[in-house]
């Protein structure tokens, strides 16, 4: 028998979805039964929050957003870290919530909470269904909202008789008269008549088929905002490319991000998402003495990267330096430091567009590539001299030693999942990222414990030989 559950199933069949994180509950089994019959892999997780880290690790990894189900109150409550992590690291997410039956709303019920307030502030967008037939609609808008503009965690409200069989909600409510009932007072009868008609309108065209939204287009830049920055990389000595998360939405389109960097022949750093995407040892690619890096630079180029504490809000990058950037967020484009060429748009698409028009300038920059190199290797003798110190009696392991032997030890396909504070910051400059989406951390938030949800939906995404998580904060 067809039910609400089933509709929500087609949607995310249609949306390319293949897992479904969740942790098993009475409001939601119906979506879980759907998505089953469906072929979509169901991964039932220990705690909700797991299953939001999950799902925003397969969104990154595969371009679709990650979904998560989730079962009524303090099933919601639980995603809330996962989710503002979404939030802030600008990842689509798609949550869906189970909720009390309609009719019950603000009645008391059991889990009954105002879910809509609670996740107003770090979802951008939500709705709640009121009817079967608004199921499939809802969930279309938040598959194309999640994904417009600058992605983020979307929430959709699904009571629990939308998602049931009609007549399961008949008996529910009590309004399917049992064989061999006498007749019901009044007061009775006027209830039994309320309730149908209530759920007459719940089911009413429940069978409604939506139209499909197409995947919302990544902004494309200006081409004059291009040809400026093109002309600032003409007349640069000492040029300087950022790449951060947001580069990597696309996950289909690495290689030719790449291709694009290479194109442009700059000295690159890469943070968040986009490390791996060289490779480990690229010869464009820079690894330490960032700050000074910057400082020294004379055109800086951050692509999907704002200026906030990682750029010292923006007071790593000199004054007299052209600074050129680029993001999807009008409100990160300006963050602390107004660039002298900004474009809002998407940074895949503009490092795209720039490489054609600012190609054949490698030669300009060759003793500036060779001094940020010889710096590098300066660094990576020090780190060495650090590993192979004594720690001294009492200390245990030299983190630094440990982390060395660990990237000696990596595979090509290995994938690093870091979780924690400067731990992991250190690991970020000695423990080198193999291939593209080969590191996953949490993003700006700084949340600890995403590991086991962050390394589950890795697997769930794309199930690889190895995959480490690295723990630890002070």
């Amino acid at each position: 028998m067809s039910h609400g559950g089933d509709r929500i199933a087609e949607v995310l069949q249609r949306q390319g979805v293949r897992t479904l994180f969740t942790l098993c509950g009475g409001h939601i089994s119906p979506i879980l039964v759907g998505a089953k019959a469906l072929g979509i892999r169901i991964v039932d997780t220990r705690h909700e929050v797991d299953a939001v880290f999950a799902a925003d690790a397969t969104a990154r990894l595969t371009g679709i957003p990650g979904v998560a189900a989730v079962t009524a109150g303090p099933g919601l409550t639980n995603t809330i870290t996962a989710v503002k992590n979404a939030q802030m690291a600008q990842s689509p997410v798609v949550i869906l919530g189970g909720a009390t039956a309609t009719v019950l709303k603000g009645r008391g019920s059991l889990q009954d909470i105002d879910q809509q307030a609670l996740m107003a502030p770090h979802v951008k967008w939500q709705g709640s269904a009121r009817r079967v037939r608004e199921l499939a609609p809802l969930l279309e808008t938040a598959f194309a909202m999640a994904c417009e503009g600058v992605p983020g965690p979307v929430f959709l409200e699904c009571p629990v008789d939308l998602l049931y069989p009609e007549a399961t909600a008949r008996e529910w409510y009590g309004v399917t008269p049992k064989e061999g009932e006498r007749p019901p007072a009044l007061a009775k009868r006027l209830e039994r008549w309320y309730l149908s008609r209530h759920l007459d309108r719940v089911f009413d065209r429940a069978d409604e088929r939506c139209v499909a939204l197409p995947p919302p287009a990544a902004p494309p830049p200006r081409h004059a905002t291009v040809r400026r920055a093109a002309r600032a990389l003409a007349r640069a000595d000492r040029p300087l490319l950022l790449v951060g998360s947001q580069a990597m939405l696309h996950a289909a389109s690495a290689a030719e991000l790449q291709r694009s960097i290479e194109q442009l022949g700059l000295p690159v750093y890469l943070s968040g998402m986009a490390r791996g995407l060289l490779g480990a040892a690229h010869p464009l690619l820079r690894r330490h003495k960032r700050r000074e890096a910057l400082r020294a630079a004379d055109c800086v180029v951050l692509a999907g990267v704002p200026s906030d504490f990682r750029l010292d809000y923006g007071r790593h990058v000199g004054r007299k330096a052209t600074l050129v950037s680029v993001n999807r967020s009008a409100e990160d484009l300006e963050k602390n430091r107004r660039p002298k060429i900004g474009a809002l748009a998407d940074a895949a698409l503009f490092l795209s567009e720039l490489a054609e028009q600012a190609s054949g300038l490698h030669a300009r920059w060759r003793q500036w590539l060779e001094q940020l190199a010889a710096s590098d290797a300066e660094r990576e003798l020090g780190i060495a001299a650090q590993a192979d110190a004594d720690p001294g009696p009492g200390v245990g392991l030299n983190p630094l030693r440990l982390l060395r032997d660990l990237d000696s030890f990596l595979g090509d396909d290995a994938v690093l999942v870091a979780d924690g504070g400067d731990f992991v910051g250190t690991a970020s400059y000695i423990v080198r990222a193999r291939s593209p989406f080969g590191w996953l951390d949490p993003g700006v938030f700084g949340t600890l414990d995403a590991g086991g949800g962050f390394a589950l939906g890795d697997n769930a995404a794309r199930p690889a030989p190895e995959a480490w998580i690295l723990y630890g904060d002070g």
